[in-house]
């Protein structure tokens, strides 16, 4: 791998802390390329301690505000905070590929989206870039040390991954997931699902969900977003996974569906996943 220094596009030097960038990495399983993000803990150069890593999705919106779509995450100042409290973890961001991410974040076809290709996605994070990040880096390589994290349709694969490769991924943060996506595919696949261990970090907004559909609601009425992501939450609750302990789900009741928000909710959604 090259690694280097990540170059801010915009030149305003709005980066906190060390980012690397390798400008491309082949996927055999995709046949594609595309930029891969490494964010180090600031204590990263000074010890020889080995980490833990959080690879997440929509690469493009974690770090740089100048090549996001729609802001960004701010996982680099999130990453500084959390060494500050003693969590400190290597963040792998990897970029979206534009008109395929749908495909690639969901293994199941939706009839008007597609999909299908989530599975050589998730394939691609173990067999490629987890051994290539394990070998460049000191990493702690076991499941219980690596975990997923994404929003929306990232959220939706995230999900799905720490159930079908659990050897791998041991711990997944799923911020408002699209559970709606192949008609609730997803549900009855995690019903039908073995318990897995791990750690598993929810959350729904409380105004997510189509505009016109949202304006309709009553006072005090739930959107459908919001009812989906309770009953995931039930569902879990009854495989075993125990609240507080293995499980955490969060409701923001003014939460939309859009970076800031999720910018917001991840330093308590990376405190839960990697707490002693």
């Amino acid at each position: 791998m090259t690694w280097h220094t990540y170059v801010e596009p915009n030149g305003l030097h709005n980066i906190t802390g060390l980012l690397l960038e390798d400008d491309a990495v082949w996927s055999p399983q995709l046949q594609n390329q595309r930029p891969i993000l490494v964010a180090l803990p600031p204590e990263y150069a000074s010890t020889n301690q080995h980490y833990p890593v959080i690879y997440m999705h929509d690469g493009q919106n974690l770090f740089d505000v100048a090549t996001s779509y729609a802001g960004e995450w701010h996982v680099d100042e999130t990453l500084q905070l959390l060494s500050q409290e003693g969590l400190p973890a290597i963040i792998v961001g990897i970029p979206n590929m534009g008109a395929q991410r749908i495909k690639e974040y969901s293994p199941f076809n939706d009839a008007h989206f597609g999909g299908g290709k989530g599975n050589l996605y998730l394939q691609y994070i173990m067999e490629t870039l987890k051994p290539l990040i394990d070998h460049d880096f000191r990493t702690l390589p076991e499941r219980e040390h690596t975990g997923l994290i994404g929003s929306s349709m990232g959220g939706l694969i995230s999900l799905y991954g720490f159930f079908r490769y659990a050897t791998t991924f041991g711990l997944t943060g799923v911020m408002s997931p699209s559970l709606w996506f192949a008609q609730g595919a997803i549900t009855s696949y995690i019903t039908k699902a073995r318990f897995q261990p791990g750690r598993l970090y929810l959350d729904m907004g409380g105004r997510e969900g189509p505009p016109s559909t949202l304006s309709r609601l009553a006072p005090g009425e739930l959107s459908r977003s919001l009812l989906s992501a309770r009953r995931l939450y039930q569902l879990l609750q009854k495989k075993g996974y125990r609240v507080g302990h293995d499980l955490l789900y969060v409701e923001a009741p003014e939460g939309v569906h859009n970076e800031a928000a999720w910018a917001q909710r991840l330093p308590d959604a990376l405190r839960f996943l990697l707490r002693d």
